[in-house]
């Protein structure tokens, strides 16, 4: 059984308590993982100065060099694993232990291991999007002259903790240029992905990076609370109950359920039939499990033929062997998790609270090879796993299943008058909006509760390296300061 060990500012340690993750598959014991305690962390944690000053004396230039470098390590080079056992780790061994924790199909994974390569190799191009083009040299003293004008920032915090999820790879490229922002990083693993940070720390101190300014602690809820209080700024992913205790503590950025959503204007209402390919990428991308994947599409009209058909084209996505080329569908590693979420949505759907119908399920029970997958219901076993099946359900704007996201392609298909567009979507991360109308447009453009807009049929999971993502990295952890001198 594989190991991996708690990394203590870059030092390994095996620790006498271990949590054991099974392969989702056979639900054998498949890797241990050293748990950090409570008292280790707090402990750890008071040389994050340390850490600070280490990565403080490297010139922002040099960092952005070793950046590049982690991106190729990361993509193709064999890294250590556990360095106590002497255990290294592949490109092809990464991608197939993620899939085997997490249930991912390969294809997901390397789509994901590409996001963060991206992030790496681009990184100079993103930070210049997060500071409107500042040149970061400026960090390298602390203060400088842009343009003309003196500018100063002071680090909020000395190092950067993140409490990380286990749905996806591809959350990890939120966090991945805070090394080249000179933050050391104290990272908590999600249970069923501790690979990517701990690939990317390796690839990173094999880039050059001093290993010193990275700790890695798989550690339970407490010691996950203790990183965040612990640090100076923080990062925590997970849902509405999860994250709740962190919303009012501006030290934390908080990151959700993304309720992402397209909307297809009144002006193109009656071409419809052109986006549903957009649409239904947007929906199923990535399995469904990222926070920028669409969970509602709200139009004007045509609600009930756009549903059906989405629904037609979502079908086709059906589960698949993790190695096939054309998986999207990733399995629950819980295999209880997918009857938990499916029952959650029949017990909406029969409730007191407005209309809403399963137009996925017509749409199964009327093909026979499609009703077989999951016996007439949305939950399949198939090929060692349990899956959810896509479904779209059609709704009204009160519904509970109209605002509601889980970690599969799943959709609403909402239908209002035009000029309730966009204050009745309420909060979402990501708003396609399908129009050519100005005025139409510029409501979304002064929404408050639109963090990302994309105008025409871009698919919500489509990313722009050079634009900020569910808040700034830079703001979060740098603070301009006033600074003036004698001439």
């Amino acid at each position: 059984m594989l190991h991996l060990p708690i990394l203590r500012w870059g030092v390994p340690y095996r620790s006498v308590n271990q949590v054991v993750t099974p392969h989702f598959r056979t639900r054998e014991p498949f890797v241990s993982m050293s748990q950090a305690n409570v008292g280790m962390i707090r402990r750890d944690l008071l040389r994050q100065a340390d850490a600070r000053a280490t990565l403080q004396k490297i010139p922002h230039a040099e960092l952005v060099a070793m950046a590049g470098r982690a991106a190729e390590h990361f993509l193709n080079d064999t890294l250590p694993l556990d360095p106590e056992s002497g255990t290294m780790q592949s490109p092809q061994d990464y991608i197939e232990q993620v899939s085997a924790t997490t249930g991912a199909p390969f294809s997901n994974v390397k789509r994901n291991m590409l996001k963060v390569h991206g992030v790496l190799s681009k990184v100079t191009e993103v930070l210049a999007g997060l500071t409107r083009g500042l040149d970061l040299k400026v960090l390298d003293e602390g203060y400088g002259v842009v343009n003309g004008q003196m500018l100063s920032f002071f680090a909020r915090g000395d190092a950067m903790g993140v409490v990380l999820p286990s749905n996806s790879p591809g959350v990890h490229s939120l966090w991945a240029p805070a090394t080249v922002l000179k933050m050391p990083l104290v990272l908590k693993p999600g249970s069923a992905e501790p690979w990517t940070p701990l690939r990317m720390i390796y690839a990173w101190v094999k880039a050059g990076a001093p290993a010193e300014v990275f700790a890695y602690y798989p550690t339970d809820h407490a010691g996950g609370n203790e990183i965040l209080r612990s640090t100076g700024r923080g990062m925590v992913f997970g849902d509405v109950g999860s994250t709740k205790r962190w919303q009012a503590d501006g030290r934390v950025e908080v990151h959700g359920p993304g309720f992402s959503k397209v909307v297809i204007g009144p002006d193109v209402a009656d071409q419809w039939e052109q986006y549903i390919d957009v649409i239904a990428e947007s929906i199923s991308n990535n399995g469904g499990r990222s926070c920028v994947n669409a969970s509602g599409l709200w139009v004007t009209k045509h609600g009930d033929r756009i549903a059906d058909a989405l629904a037609r084209r979502l079908s086709q996505v059906v589960p698949r062997k993790a190695d096939d080329p054309e998986a999207v569908l990733a399995p629950f590693a819980d295999p209880d998790t997918a009857g938990r979420i499916s029952s959650m949505i029949d017990a909406d759907m029969t409730g007191e609270s407005g209309t809403a119908r399963d137009v996925s399920a017509t749409v199964r029970n009327a093909d026979p090879v499609l009703r077989g997958l999951g016996e007439g219901g949305r939950v399949a076993s198939a090929h060692g796993g349990t899956y959810l099946l896509p479904t779209i359900v059609r709704c009204n704007a009160d519904h509970p299943l109209a605002n509601r996201e889980f970690l599969f392609p799943y959709a609403s298909v909402v239908e209002v008058p035009a000029d309730e567009l966009p204050h009745c979507l309420g909060p979402s991360l990501v708003v396609t909006c399908i129009s050519n109308d100005p005025a139409f447009r510029a409501r979304f453009v002064a929404s408050p509760h639109v963090d990302r807009l994309n105008f025409g049929p871009l698919s919500t999971t489509q990313i722009g390296w050079d634009q900020p993502h569910e808040g700034n990295l830079f703001e979060h952890l740098y603070a301009r300061r006033a600074i003036q001198r004698l001439a």
